[in-house]
């Protein structure tokens, strides 16, 4: 079996190389970038299964590049920062991003951190060249005028195929698939993000939110919250 590749972005030698390491032990293909313009070539070339990506770069920062891979890409993004204030994480979810470090981190947490996320996405590379012929395919729900599989992470929305990073998909689809039944916020992170997610609930506000300004409603169906409660996908 191919080993999963990861892309590791920091301009620090003496943590890229220790974060390496932790990830070959693990049995990880890893590269490594010291600023954002070599992460962005690396991405087309090296093909990463996940990046994990320092905020701090030389040249553009870790946002920046977040936002570019995004545009084309559904590539599970680890940010990795110093910064822990609330701006800050709400920032790179935002932007796309599937979780969040604050450094100094514990080597063990790193990796499963990682591990996490690969479990959630079952990303490759190859998603990114599918296209909607295939999104009958699989597990998939289907509403008026939508389309969310989750097989080949598609969504077809009004006839256009959607680029959504792995964890809006994933919130879109159990939503979905759980019609008119209220989730807390809490519950959608255990569903979804694990116990392994370190975060506030909060985190699934941005992501409805994100999703929210990727879709609108149907005629027949719409992202619902429920004051109090958490959210539904509701079908009238």
């Amino acid at each position: 079996m191919d080993k999963q590749r990861i892309l590791i972005v920091d301009d620090d030698e003496n943590i890229a190389e220790l974060i390496s390491l932790y990830l070959t032990k693990e049995c990880f293909a890893t590269e490594v970038a010291y600023n954002g313009t070599s992460a962005l070539e690396l991405v087309k070339t090296f093909k990463p299964n996940l990046v994990l990506l320092d905020i701090m770069l030389p040249d553009i920062d870790g946002y920046e590049v977040c936002t570019e891979i995004r545009k084309t890409m559904q590539i599970p993004i680890i940010m990795l920062s110093a910064k822990g204030e609330v701006f800050d994480k709400v920032l790179g979810l935002k932007l796309g991003a599937d979780d969040y470090m604050i450094k100094p981190f514990d080597s063990n947490e790193l990796v499963a951190r990682v591990k996490a996320v690969l479990r959630r996405t079952n990303y490759t590379p190859e998603r990114n060249n599918l296209v909607a012929e295939t999104d009958h395919n699989g597990d998939f729900v289907e509403y008026d005028g939508l389309l969310v599989n989750l097989t080949n992470y598609t969504v077809v929305f009004e006839g256009s195929q959607i680029e959504m990073p792995p964890k809006e998909l994933e919130l879109l689809y159990f939503l979905a698939n759980h019609p008119n039944q209220v989730f807390t916020r809490e519950q959608l992170l255990d569903r979804l993000w694990g116990y392994e997610f370190v975060g506030d609930s909060r985190t699934v506000d941005v992501h409805i939110k994100r999703l929210r300004e990727k879709i609108h409603d149907g005629s027949n169906w719409s992202i619902t919250t429920v004051w109090g409660k958490g959210y539904k996908f509701e079908v009238r």
